[in-house]
């Protein structure tokens, strides 16, 4: 491939430093809208509202440049989690994990997930969408619905596929190119179990049972393409949008029950930035409800305690935390084998029991060992591969609360993980199905043997399983989408019962979609957006 685009080159990036140092250097103080977080969702807000030039757009990041190697060569992506791109949050000790507190990484740089992620393109399942649509009570966000934005917005390269694929939009999308023996071999061997294999990830294979292909990834001329490299950056050389990095939101500022603009720290110094139309948050799920709660919105017992004002009394702020869990099986390869594009290059989507009407595991594939620090001591391998398999749907809930009221707190997280015992026993047949395809006919030429955990009595798997358990890094659902008492935002994303606040980030699912989340975040920044513009005749 050799399809730059006038953003890709070295001129472009020239009059984009020009630009936003002029912005940033005559400040004007109040904007129309204020865009909070350069993530998935929020670099499609920022983009969506600057498409109109007499709008007058802020986005605020509390990271820094993308422009590092960790971020933009596709195989460095581990080298991120716990640098100065990640936030670094650690979840409370888990009893369900036998008293594990574990890492909870999350993007601080522009992309936000999008940048330090594995650049896995999954959509997820039919039921996801649908279960949306209802929870919502708008079948705008139904699967059929969001289905006509994805082909709206992709660059598909695989092969063409129109009902489900579409090309000419900003997100440049690929199968992994070249895939490595290790992902040939998954796919074989899913075959040999009796999953299905598919052209591609998304699409059909989406609409039922589930099965196994390569992945779909946002790699472009070698280098990652995230969301703010496909959606914000080709527009950072406008007058009407300006990107402050460096900077944390703190608060919404909140007048006679409107949002009015947002309080923000940059090098120490606290900011204010006005808001004429709107302001939207698109921090994160525990970014989100954190600043929400600092605001004065959430429930009213627990901002009391903290001595914060009550601005809405919403008691499903924080709540409902959800998170894929994971748990890394490993093989040792026979002989050493290099990785290939991010080291995962092939999925799969299954059913923990046959009965089940949708897929309820999700398998990706890590080409180099990804124990547990609590497994590792079991016997990794120097070379091997792993089975990075986990719960596409759990029961289990968390959730994100403020330890004091001071402005730069690091937000409290409960993941959870492995409270609900259907979970454990989803889990284990997880690490069952792992055992099976791993050892399967398909991969001898490559495996010299079974790493962990091998074949274990029942007490013994269950050990395995809560001291193997790691995060997928997908924390959502913290602000979520609905009608009932526990919901934070309608259906056009709007907080309920604060005007000119809108909330455009996973923290707005009602639960977890069936796949990795940062495409399913697209969705809900392009929802947003296109309300917004309705909303504001722009």
């Amino acid at each position: 491939m050799n399809d730059f685009l006038p953003s890709d080159l070295p001129a472009f990036a020239d009059r984009v430093a020009a630009n936003q140092r002029q912005l940033s250097e005559h400040s004007r103080g109040s904007y129309d809208f204020i865009v909070c977080g350069a993530g998935s969702s929020g670099s499609v807000v920022a983009r969506r509202l600057a498409e109109n030039p007499s709008v007058a757009v802020l986005l605020i990041e509390a990271g820094g440049t993308d422009e590092v190697p960790t971020v933009m060569e596709p195989g460095a992506w581990p080298a991120n989690l716990g640098s100065a791109t990640d936030w670094g949050y650690v979840a409370e000790p888990n009893p369900h994990l036998n008293g594990r507190a574990i890492p909870m990484s999350m993007g601080k740089v522009l992309g936000g997930g999008s940048s330090i992620n594995v650049m896995v393109w999954a959509r997820g399942h039919r039921s996801d969408w649908d279960f949306f649509a209802e929870e919502a009570g708008d079948q705008s966000w139904g699967h059929d619905a969001v289905s006509k934005i994805f082909r709206e917005i992709e660059n598909w390269q695989g092969t063409p596929d129109p009902r489900h694929r579409g090309t000419g939009g900003p997100v440049f999308v690929q199968p992994s190119p070249d895939p490595g023996p290790a992902a040939v071999a998954m796919l074989d061997a899913a075959k040999e179990i009796g999953i299905p294999t598919f052209a591609s990830q998304n699409g059909e294979m989406m609409e039922g049972d589930g099965g196994c292909a390569f992945t779909d990834v946002l790699i472009r001329n070698g280098r990652r393409h995230s969301i703010f490299r496909a959606y914000t950056y080709p527009f950072l050389d406008r007058p009407n949008l300006t990107l402050l990095t460096g900077t944390q939101v703190t608060r919404v500022l909140i007048e006679h029950g409107k949002a009015v603009g947002v309080e923000a720290v940059h090098q120490g110094r606290t900011l204010r930035f006005e808001a004429a139309r709107e302001v939207i948050l698109s921090l994160g799920a525990v970014q989100t409800p954190a600043v929400l709660m600092r605001s004065g919105i959430g429930a009213e017992r627990d901002l009391r305690s903290l001595g914060i004002p009550v601005v809405q009394d919403l008691p499903g702020v924080g709540q409902n935390l959800q998170d894929h869990v994971s748990f890394g099986c490993i093989w040792e390869y026979r002989e050493p084998v290099a990785p290939r594009n991010s080291g995962s290059e092939a999925t799969l989507y299954w059913k923990s029991r046959a009965s089940l009407p949708n897929p309820d595991l999700l398998f990706c594939q890590a080409e180099f060992p990804v124990p547990s620090p609590e497994t590792a001591g079991r016997g990794t391998p120097a070379h091997g591969w792993t089975m990075f398999a986990g719960l596409a749907l759990p029961k289990s809930r968390g959730r994100v609360s403020l330890p004091s009221a001071e402005p730069l707190a690091t937000p409290r997280i409960e993941a959870n993980m492995l409270s609900h015992p259907d979970d454990v026993t989803a889990a284990i047949a997880c690490v069952e199905m792992c055992r099976a395809l791993g050892n399967t006919r398909a991969f001898e030429p490559l495996v010299a043997r079974e790493s962990m955990p091998g074949h274990l009595g029942a007490a013994e798997m269950e050990r395995f399983v809560r001291d193997s358990a790691v995060t997928y890094w997908h924390q959502t659902c913290t602000a979520k989408m609905g009608r009932d008492a526990m919901s934070v935002v309608d259906s056009k994303l709007k907080v309920y019962g604060v005007d000119r606040l809108r909330i455009a980030d996973g923290s707005v699912m009602p639960r977890i979609t069936t796949g990795n989340t940062m495409a399913p975040c697209v969705i809900i920044g392009e929802k947003a957006a296109r309300a917004l513009r309705d909303e504001h005749g722009i």
